[in-house]
């Protein structure tokens, strides 16, 4: 047996392990949601089966509509805060003097901390009479734009995705500073000899040599962003009036908070199609950009 292919018979076989708990864990749950979403259950008793019922009443509620768009701000405010944000600081912060390696653990730091923890900074920050946000405008004589910003269903769901956003940048961070450093010198000495301006460095070299790895961290983005649940529960609860409600808390309050298991798995597939559907969608945009 050739020596190539007793290395691919050995990794296939270390790999089994990890594939049989995605299986168990990822695989298998997704599809007892699918089941689920055809009966109506309460979790406890028998499962009636109602067909597509549970699907047509998520399509009919305007809760859901709500969250929906909700999330496609939250994603909107992800792809265009976190991802440019941390190529930016990535490009700024490339070298590794300890100034530098100082800034990267700073950014990376809200990622390591609860996301609880999180929530309560950041409602701290928006309280409306000792909030640090209200009295920066107070500072800056901006004192009219003072809002309760998290009790205010027009201003709320941004309110909430500031947090989002800057919990978020130190992954992509270190993905795209590890990307760049991947970049072999051959091509930056050659750079150099041809003399380009930063932009066109910029967008000419690098950014198609890490393209790729842009691409992941959108669709890492993107289903990151139709997860968040954990920073709205603690912050709002989906309030006030359902002005911050997002397809996962949506999903939640169905499933635990009045016991419609059946309904809940139903939401749960429909954002995992939801999904499917955005990654495959910015997939596409996005190809054909690498060299």
């Amino acid at each position: 047996m050739p020596s190539h292919t007793r290395a691919r018979g050995f990794l296939a076989f270390c790999l089994i392990p990890s594939l049989l708990l995605f299986a168990l864990f990822v695989l298998v749950p997704i599809v007892w949601s699918i089941y689920y979403g055809f009966f109506s259950w309460k979790g406890i008793g028998d499962a009636k089966f109602i067909g597509l019922d549970n699907y047509k009443e998520v399509l009919h509620d305007p809760v859901f509509w709500g969250a929906l768009k909700n999330n496609a701000i939250v994603i909107c405010a992800s792809l265009f805060g976190q991802v440019p944000i941390a190529l930016f600081l990535a490009l700024l912060l490339s070298k590794s003097n300890m100034f530098q390696r100082f800034v990267r653990s700073a950014v990376f730091m809200p990622m390591v901390l609860s996301s609880v923890v999180v929530g309560l900074i950041w409602g701290y920050i928006y309280q409306p009479q000792i909030g640090i946000f209200n009295l920066v405008l107070d500072y800056l004589g901006l004192g009219s734009f003072k809002k309760e910003w998290l009790a205010d269903p027009k201003f709320a769901i941004y309110s909430i995705s500031l947090p989002i956003v800057w919990n978020y940048i130190g992954p992509y961070l270190v993905m795209f500073i590890g990307a760049l450093k991947n970049i072999p010198g051959e091509i930056d000495d050659a750079v150099k000899i041809d003399g380009p301006g930063p932009f066109r460095k910029l967008f000419a070299v690098k950014l198609p040599l890490i393209w790729d790895i842009i691409k992941v961290a959108v669709v890492l983005c993107i289903s990151g962003s139709l997860k968040s649940f954990d920073l709205v529960y603690v912050m709002t609860g989906g309030g006030p009036a359902h002005s911050t409600e997002l397809l996962a808390t949506y999903m939640y309050n169905n499933t635990f908070a009045i016991y419609r298991y059946g309904y809940g798995s139903a939401i749960s597939a429909t954002i995992l199609i939801i999904s499917l559907v955005l990654v495959a969608g910015s997939q596409f945009l996005m190809k054909g950009k690498s060299r």
